[in-house]
């Protein structure tokens, strides 16, 4: 894809422009001359770089009214075919718009740009959202012959129409397309060296593709009758991946996790997470969306669907493997143990858990010897807590605090605080981080006495610095932490804070 072009008028749409370019890092950030200072392209007069880039075929996102740019490229649309993407997004990133492009992939876009700057994208192609696809924009390796005639098929099945497919198109294995073994519609999959096979019509769409493998067409070339739909065959081996997302931002997800989400039949988790890479999500892609308090149910779902011969993944934020859902597909694997589930193919795939990405933002407070503690209580008793606290305190360990508070815990970091005192000074040096890499990220340092049940909730981590961990100043506005990497037991080993 050409490299998009994001639009702006004014010095006020940089931060939206800034962070619409985590999602697409190869967009240019175009200012209107006199009216911007940190574009990284200029330009004299909006109406004709507009039409400059949209002649030239390149995504177009405009950091404006939807009004403005439908009046200027008006006179331009002749070929939907031809149009790239063009977006309109509010100046304030509280509305994400496709526009034109809907062949060229501007909803998967739209929804790249609603995710990092966490709003719903405004789509409305009404075959799409009822049927999770897009038949007019196959995804690559297919070619539509016919697209004169989608028109017509699509608003026959908008109308009620049934559907049958002949041949195998496994990106729309996953789709609400209504089907049925003697449906008057007909998706019709030929590879290109038998082309004379296919029969275009406004009933039957047809789909070309190269023959690279033998379930990728016909099962025959002179058989014109094989039927397959998803629920027919022999399921292949499925499989389940247990990812971690990091903390929230997009480029904080390693690449083998990207891969494994976009690659997916089916995704399960808590709504909060999965709303964090809806952006990499397509629409035929299933999302399976729970409450945060169900693990075991989330799991046993994912096994059961990865049984059917589907690509489950489980999506955590964070690290899977830490306080996350690793451990209960793991858990209902064991005491379930259902025959269908031992051929799953199961991987955990990691991610940057929150004390690590906390962690870095402020230097190095784990740069030693360290350990993580849950202050929930739901999973196991508060007696065990707090033995873990205190002898994680006179081990001398630094402490990463996770599920600090709740709404129905409002007591237990006050009491680990009580603990934490008995073995190190008031001044010892403490981390708290909040929405990381999300917005309304905060990250606070003070001292352990200054701590309070106000400073956090379930969306902090907080580190607790061991005797040794420092405060050191780069200058006059800039303070870091670090835990140093040497440990030696003195008299003096109590003294900390120090710039």
């Amino acid at each position: 894809m050409t490299q998009p072009a994001i639009i702006i008028l004014g010095e006020a749409s940089i931060p939206v422009a800034r962070q619409i370019q985590i999602a697409l890092p190869d967009a240019v950030v175009y200012g209107l001359a006199r009216r911007t200072q940190s574009a990284d392209i200029t330009y004299a007069n909006f109406g004709d770089i507009v039409r400059e880039l949209f002649q030239g075929g390149t995504p177009i996102i405009g950091i404006c009214a939807a009004g403005i740019m439908i009046r200027t490229l008006a006179p331009l649309l002749t070929n939907k075919w031809q149009e790239p993407p063009v977006l309109a997004i509010a100046e304030d990133g509280s509305a994400v718009v496709p526009l034109l492009g809907g062949l060229q992939g501007v909803n998967d876009i739209a929804r790249q740009i609603a995710a990092v700057l966490q709003v719903s994208p405004a789509i409305t192609t009404t075959g799409e959202i009822r049927f999770k696809t897009t038949l007019l924009s196959p995804p690559p390796g297919y070619q539509l012959l016919n697209p004169d005639d989608a028109k017509t098929f699509i608003s026959d099945l908008l109308a009620g129409a049934k559907v049958k497919i002949i041949g195998a198109a496994p990106w729309l294995a996953n789709s609400r397309l209504p089907m049925a073994e003697d449906a008057k519609l007909t998706i019709q999959i030929i590879a290109k060296n038998y082309l004379e096979l296919a029969k275009p019509s406004s009933d039957c769409l047809v789909y070309l593709v190269d023959d690279r493998d033998g379930d990728a067409v016909l099962s025959s070339p002179k058989d014109e009758t094989v039927t397959q739909l998803p629920s027919q065959g022999k399921p292949s081996q499925g499989k389940l991946a247990i990812v971690g997302t990091g903390p929230g931002a997009p480029l904080w997800m390693s690449p083998e996790v990207t891969e494994v989400l976009q690659t997916a039949t089916d995704w399960v988790g808590y709504q909060t997470y999965l709303d964090l890479v809806e952006s990499l999500r397509t629409p035929e892609i299933i999302r399976h969306e729970s409450d945060n308090r169900v693990e075991l149910d989330r799991a046993q779902m994912a096994l059961d669907l990865a049984a059917q011969g589907r690509a489950v993944v489980v999506v955590s934020s964070g690290d899977p493997g830490i306080y996350a859902m690793a451990s209960a597909v793991f858990e209902v694997l064991e005491t379930k143990a259902k025959p269908e589930w031992e051929t799953v193919d199961i991987r955990v795939c990691p991610g940057i858990s929150a004390m690590q990405a906390a962690a870095a933002t402020v230097g190095a407070p784990l740069g030693h010897d360290f350990c993580a503690i849950s202050l929930s209580d739901i999973l196991k008793p508060w007696a065990a807590i707090a033995q873990r606290i205190e002898l994680a305190a006179q081990a001398d360990f630094a402490i990463a605090f996770y599920n600090p508070v709740s709404k129905q815990r409002t007591w237990q970091l006050e009491k680990a605080k009580e603990i934490l005192l008995q073995w190190r000074a008031p001044e010892t040096p403490i981390v708290l981080a909040r929405n990381l890499g999300r917005p309304g990220q905060q990250v606070t340092v003070k001292y352990l006495t200054e701590l309070t049940t106000n400073d956090a909730d379930m969306r902090t981590v907080i580190l607790i610095g061991s005797s040794k961990t420092r405060l050191v100043a780069q200058g006059e506005k800039k303070q870091w932490v670090y835990t140093p990497r040497h440990y030696q037991i003195s008299s003096s080993s109590r003294e900390f804070g120090q710039n």
